[in-house]
């Protein structure tokens, strides 16, 4: 009973756009690929177009451990749903959080959500550019005292793009954000110039020490038994989100396809 109440409610919530396009966290249809690829088109159009663009990484503390169960209902009440309905128990955790950090504020740049992990990206050879970055996260620091929140500011990065980028810097609240040469994202390892050969290396890597682990763990080499460990276990590592960040160079090929003949020996 509880499911067919709680899938009623998230279809309301659907038709009335309660969640935006921009949330892809616990949202049907969408995942961290289609996150990651949706986002990564706008900053690649802008980085071929030969515009310096700044990516901001930004992540709300704790969510659900800090916001105010009041402030859930009243987002929920304002769209529709009655008081028996917000006081039941039929909302999941991962609904929550995606309804927790909707932003009720206008954004000018480009801006992605997976639950609470926030992108924003805009192109920044022109001072107007860099003045619109900050003012959108004056605005998300706003809406985060407003609804008694807070990022945790220490994972907050910016990704400077582009040779003659002026590497400005942003303010977050009353803190700088600091600059770094690359960030994972979603578990995908980007770089301030888009090469994916260290996320090709990490992904090898990954597989590699989990293929150790089945062959020092597993006494059995027989085919069936390699070939169900390896698609279940190894498999996943390197397939993850490739549709991003499929390898560009022979090197990095060659270096996924030596994970890939090492069950074989």
């Amino acid at each position: 009973m509880e499911q067919i109440l709680l899938e009623t409610m998230l279809r309301h919530m659907e038709n009335k756009e309660v969640i935006g396009d921009r949330q892809h966290g616990f949202t049907k249809g969408k995942s961290c690929l289609t996150n990651l690829v949706a986002f990564y088109d706008g900053v690649t159009a802008l980085v071929d177009k030969g515009r310096e663009t700044d990516v901001l990484y930004l992540d709300l503390c704790q969510v659900l451990d800090t916001v105010q169960h009041y402030i859930l209902v009243s987002k929920l009440e304002r769209n529709g749903f009655n008081r028996w309905a917000t006081r039941g128990q039929y909302w999941d955790r991962h609904c929550l959080t995606s309804l927790s950090v909707t932003w009720t504020v206008c954004i000018e740049c480009i801006l992605s959500k997976f639950a609470d992990d926030t992108k924003l990206c805009g192109a920044v050879d022109m001072l107007e550019g860099r003045d619109a970055i900050q003012r959108d996260l004056d605005r998300l620091e706003r809406w985060a005292c407003v609804n008694l929140m807070k990022f945790y500011k220490a994972k907050c990065k910016v990704l400077h793009m582009g040779q003659q980028n002026p590497k400005h810097s942003y303010r977050l609240g009353r803190e700088w954000i600091k600059s770094s040469p690359e960030e994972k994202d979603l578990g995908v390892l980007v770089d301030e110039k888009l090469n994916v050969s260290q996320q090709c290396a990490l992904a090898a890597q990954k597989a590699n020490r989990v293929l150790g682990c089945i062959k020092r763990g597993v006494t059995s080499r027989s085919r069936e038994v390699i070939l169900s460990l390896y698609s279940s276990l190894v498999r996943p590592h390197l397939e993850y989100c490739i549709q991003l960040w499929g390898p560009q160079y022979r090197r990095d090929m060659e270096l996924l396809e030596q994970v890939q003949r090492r069950p074989q020996r």
